[in-house]
């Protein structure tokens, strides 16, 4: 960095994490999207050049090190007008409100729990503490799904191996190159295996293309086909690899498959299955396909991720009827409206989901996701437009190969169990409860999945299981932590709790403990238990 810049810049890089969360954290909304303020960088501060005498007034005041433009928290009117800052001093929110209400109308301080996160230098429109020197693409269902908190402790490890049976990998791209190993020969297949490797496991913070979810982890790439004893699958397995992604499905069930499926499961492989992509109009919750419904599969269905309220993205038909689109937590894509009438009830059209049964797992973004493949191919920036459960099955498999990156002597079988404790609840919203029991633990959140998992395996920590309501699956979950604390977290009907803790098991309020004769609650304190293997934290977090 040199010690004077002489140019004029928009926005402030960020230097190192550390360094930025001694400070105060801002979002700042302009009430003009044309208002950019212009900054000189002099050493690793901002000063402001620009002619509002009251702002530069106020700024002057204060050390600036990031002053930029973000799509993060901004709802869709907003896009252009918020901004993400890093000052000195938490007076800044106070003054800049008070001092130059004719530039800004809100500003928030991001609380310190909130500032435990990494971006790397790609993560695109909605960074923050990154540069955005990737795509300049729209990235927010990284934000629904809490990625940089996962990162904050890890980006993956290379010795971690993620299994992609989904078409053939660019191994040349940069997002792949030098980290991709094609096991069996496998065709372009329209360039499904490019999108699903990216969003798994591309590269990350290489100033290219876009970060994947566990994005230094290590690519293996296979054919599929073999749905009666998937050997491709089990060539991988035997490779060592952790989790393998299966974003395609098969009507057939077969014993062979589910004993190959369980042979993978001991080698210690979890398989991450796309549920499939009929509508609930078509399947009304009974259509199984596979691998995804197989024992010992993680199966994933859609969520929606963007708008926080229906009110949020009221668009109009073809036919002129209201309707709206990409609602946050949303198991469906398209919102209705009783008699067509925006102030009456809405409603989900069941032509507009993907997959659901008794058999998903989990649910992940599908609409709006980067069309990696067309980057490739064209260099454009196009976004999917429907809820196709391929896409979102590689962001489950990336959030394991985060958790065996981070913990490598996780037990296989408590992964799933970490993944759906701490899954965002969606039962409580109206619209999804004609397909209660059908969408699994709910929405995928990478970072509580990763940050639980640090917690349980780190001796000063409390980590906290709560706010789900489990009413079958079995949990299997060891903790090393100061202490476990159950809240606002029920185990009812036909759910199995079995969890053994180091020190200390705090059943806290709200907490419904009643299984029936099917399931069964396990509570152990055993002293004796030793963490098995050294945390892989980030480098940064070491």
């Amino acid at each position: 960095m040199k010690k004077l810049v002489a140019a004029i810049v928009f926005f402030a890089f960020f230097f190192t994490t550390s360094f930025s969360q001694e400070n105060s954290w801002f979002y700042f909304r302009a009430k003009d999207t044309a208002f950019t303020p212009e900054f000189e960088r002099i050493n690793d501060q901002l000063v402001y050049k620009g002619n509002d005498d009251r702002l530069k007034t106020v700024l002057d005041k204060y050390k600036i090190f990031s002053f930029k433009k973000t799509y993060k928290k901004a709802k869709k009117q907003n896009l252009r007008k918020t901004f993400f800052v890093i000052a000195n001093s938490d007076d800044l929110e106070h003054d800049l409100l008070k001092n130059t209400p004719h530039l800004f109308e809100f500003g928030e301080r991001i609380a310190e729990e909130d500032k435990k996160i990494f971006e790397p230098n790609d993560y695109g429109l909605t960074s923050t503490i990154g540069e955005n020197l990737g795509m300049q693409a729209n990235l927010d269902y990284l934000d629904f799904l809490d990625v940089p908190r996962a990162w904050y402790y890890t980006t993956g490890s290379t010795d971690v191996i993620i299994g992609i049976s989904d078409g053939r990998v660019d191994t040349t791209d940069l997002d792949f190159k030098g980290k991709t190993r094609m096991i069996k020969k496998s065709n372009v297949a329209k360039g499904h295996g490019y999108s699903i490797s990216a969003n798994a496991a591309g590269q990350g913070d290489n100033a290219h293309g876009i970060p994947g979810i566990c994005y230094d982890c290590s690519i293996y790439g296979t054919f599929y086909g073999d749905f009666k004893n998937f050997k491709e699958l089990l060539e991988l397995s035997r490779l060592g690899v952790k989790v393998i992604n299966c974003s395609w499905i098969g009507r057939q069930y077969y014993e062979t498959g589910q004993a190959a499926i369980d042979e993978m499961f001991e080698n210690g492989t979890i398989i991450v299955a796309a549920a499939g992509n009929k509508g609930w109009d078509e399947t009304k919750g009974e259509l199984l396909y596979y691998p995804a419904s197989y024992n010992h599969v993680v199966s994933v269905s859609s969520v929606m991720h963007r708008h926080e309220t229906v009110k949020d993205n009221i668009l109009i038909s073809e036919k002129g009827n209201p309707y709206a689109s990409n609602i946050k937590n949303y198991v469906g894509r398209a919102v209705g409206f009783v008699d067509n009438d925006t102030l009456k009830s809405h409603f989900i059209y069941p032509n507009g989901t993907a997959v659901l049964n008794p058999q998903v797992d989990i649910l992940a973004p599908t609409v709006g996701l980067i069309r990696y493949a067309d980057f490739l191919f064209t260099g454009e920036t196009l976004y999917n437009q429907f809820e196709t459960t391929s896409g979102a099955t590689p962001f489950v498999s990336g959030t394991i190969g985060l958790m065996f990156s981070l913990a490598p002597c996780l037990p296989v079988d408590e992964v799933e169990s970490i993944l759906k404790c701490s899954a965002t609840n969606i039962d409580h919203i109206e619209a999804n409860k004609p397909y209660a029991g059908n969408y699994g633990a709910g929405a995928l959140n990478t970072g509580r999945a990763v940050e639980l998992l640090y917690k349980l395996y780190t001796p000063t920590e409390t980590a906290f299981i709560e706010n789900q309501h489990f009413s079958r699956w079995n949990f299997n979950l060891t903790a090393y932590s100061d202490q476990v604390v159950i809240r606002n977290q029920e185990f009812s009907e036909d759910a199995r709790l079995k969890l053994t803790a180091k020190n200390k098991i705090v059943i806290s309020e709200n907490s419904v403990l009643k299984p029936n004769s099917n399931g069964g609650i396990q509570l152990k304190i055993d002293p004796s238990l030793t963490v098995p293997c050294n945390l892989q934290l980030r480098k940064n977090e070491e």
